[in-house]
């Protein structure tokens, strides 16, 4: 039956798994060190706070870190719930945030990417050995240094 509106299909979790492995391999660094680190994180706090996720009283935390688990930027916004307990953000999003943060170092992907792709392929966490103390949820992404190989006078970048 016709009904005359076209509702555009959304992204397969083949497309949203491509388009996240795209990314990572897009947003590249030539440095990063703890400066950059900070000012990264200010910078997303301060989208965060502009988005309309914010506005209708969504909470964040964010933790920028080094592969070995040193942490160069943490913050948090949102109301914390203060006596009753209740709030945007909780110590639970903190163990959620470190869970998706061992995801990206279990697998060198974005949790995003192992979610989307993992639902693309139909597996589930246990069959691909991330359960346990790992997330699968989106949130969480590599910063990857861009590598440049000089080979032959030609240079390469990676």
């Amino acid at each position: 039956m016709f009904n005359g509106f076209h509702s555009p299909m959304p992204p397969s979790d083949a497309e949203l798994a491509t388009q996240a492995l795209n990314d990572e391999a897009n947003y590249r660094f030539p440095s990063f060190n703890a400066n950059d680190a900070v000012t990264l994180g200010l910078s997303l706090r301060k989208r965060f706070r502009a988005s309309s996720r914010h506005a209708k009283g969504k909470g964040l935390v964010l933790s920028i870190q080094t592969i070995a688990g040193h942490t160069l930027f943490a913050c948090t916004v949102g109301d914390l719930g203060g006596a009753s307990g209740v709030g945007d953000v909780s110590l639970d999003s903190w163990a959620c945030l470190e869970g998706m943060i061992a995801v990206v170092r279990r697998t060198g992907h974005s949790s995003y990417y192992v979610e989307k792709g993992m639902g693309a392929m139909g597996k589930t966490p246990k069959q691909l050995g991330v359960q346990g103390e790992y997330r699968i949820n989106g949130g969480a992404f590599p910063i990857w240094l861009e590598v440049i190989c000089l080979l032959s006078g030609r240079e390469k970048r990676y």
